[in-house]
């Protein structure tokens, strides 16, 4: 039996998976609030517990980088390390996997089913090739997959925070604005929900484009002010004009950063673009000048074409964590294939 979990800044859901079952179909599952427990190890206790049932594998997927078996939490003040979960589950530390969110997007990949994806360029797919995966979520995630002549496997990657690269003359004006804010400018301040507001805030004071009285407030007062402008823009009643720009410029800087992957990884396997954000603007995405701006890559143009795109519908943190926790079982660390 595994454990699997996936841990945000918010909320932590957790499950158990047999490998008969497999990771679509977990034995029990629960979501606890992290802002009421002081460690991982404490909620992973709990639903043990509750659930009176032993384990012999864990895995979690958690936004940061894991290096060494240890991660520290970006948005909790956890540090959560291999060897203290095992301790805490009693289980050999080669039995305990911590990887990346976006590693454990890219784990379940491979497993899909067709409800899970809506295809926006159905491309040429060269099978068994890279596959490139990004998520515009609160941040950026990025990560890929290899195949190694039986199946593929899921690498970690931090590319959110590469520097952002402007296409256009209007981007680099926004770069120009972005740098009076922050002394790096990642590709992550303009391609995640965090980024939107800093691109609706450049065009509102640089380029001043109007926006309605009543939406100004809407977002002024929206906890999460993407998702606000999101909806005025996409709104096919009564648009916003400067939320309808601020989702044109983002499905441009996403494209291109989702093209600058699939070159740097060889992407023939596909684009997967994951993450809430990509959700809710799904109408933007299928529009033409998302392929448009995949496609402006000069002499590459043709073979960017060619790139299958599926948008990710469903939140896989969970079952590629169990995917990647159930492939361990099968095949330990350290032992070959």
């Amino acid at each position: 039996m595994l454990i699997a979990g996936d841990i945000g800044g918010t909320k932590t859901a957790l499950a158990l998976f047999s490998k008969e079952a497999g990771p679509h179909s977990p034995v029990a599952e629960a979501q606890f609030h992290c802002a009421e427990y002081p460690s991982l190890e404490a909620i992973v206790k709990e639903f043990l517990a509750k659930s009176g049932t032993r384990v012999g594998r864990a895995c979690f997927a958690i936004a940061g980088p894991v290096i060494g078996g240890r991660v520290k939490t970006t948005n909790l003040p956890w540090v959560i390390e291999e060897t203290a979960l095992a301790q805490a589950l009693n289980l050999n530390p080669n039995s305990v996997h911590l990887i990346n969110d976006l590693e454990a997007i890219a784990w379940a990949v491979p497993i899909l089913r067709p409800i899970d994806v809506q295809t926006i360029n159905p491309g040429e797919l060269v099978r068994n090739s890279a596959i490139g995966v990004i998520a515009p979520g609160t941040g950026l995630g990025e990560s890929f997959l290899t195949w190694d002549e039986s199946r593929y496997h899921a690498h970690s990657s931090e590319g959110g925070h590469s520097d952002f690269a402007p296409t256009d003359e209007r981007q680099i004006h926004l770069l120009e604005y972005m740098l009076k804010k922050f002394d790096h400018v990642s590709v992550e301040r303009v391609c995640s929900g965090i980024g939107i507001p800093n691109i609706y805030g450049y065009l509102r004071d640089v380029e001043r484009i109007p926006e309605k009285p009543e939406v100004e407030t809407l977002i002024a007062a929206a906890g999460d002010p993407s998702v606000t402008i999101i909806q005025h823009a996409l709104d096919s009643a009564s648009p916003s004009e400067l939320c309808a720009a601020t989702i044109d410029m983002f499905v441009s800087i996403l494209a291109s950063e989702a093209a600058n992957l699939a070159v740097k990884v060889l992407a023939t396997g596909g684009i997967y673009l994951a993450g809430g954000v990509s959700v809710h603007m799904l109408a933007a995405l299928q529009r033409p000048a998302f392929m448009q701006s995949f496609k402006h890559k000069g002499r590459f143009a043709e073979l960017m074409a060619r790139i299958p795109i599926h948008v990710v519908l469903s939140l896989p943190g969970l079952t590629g964590a169990a995917a990647c926790g159930l492939a361990e079982s099968k095949n330990p660390k350290g032992q070959q294939e």
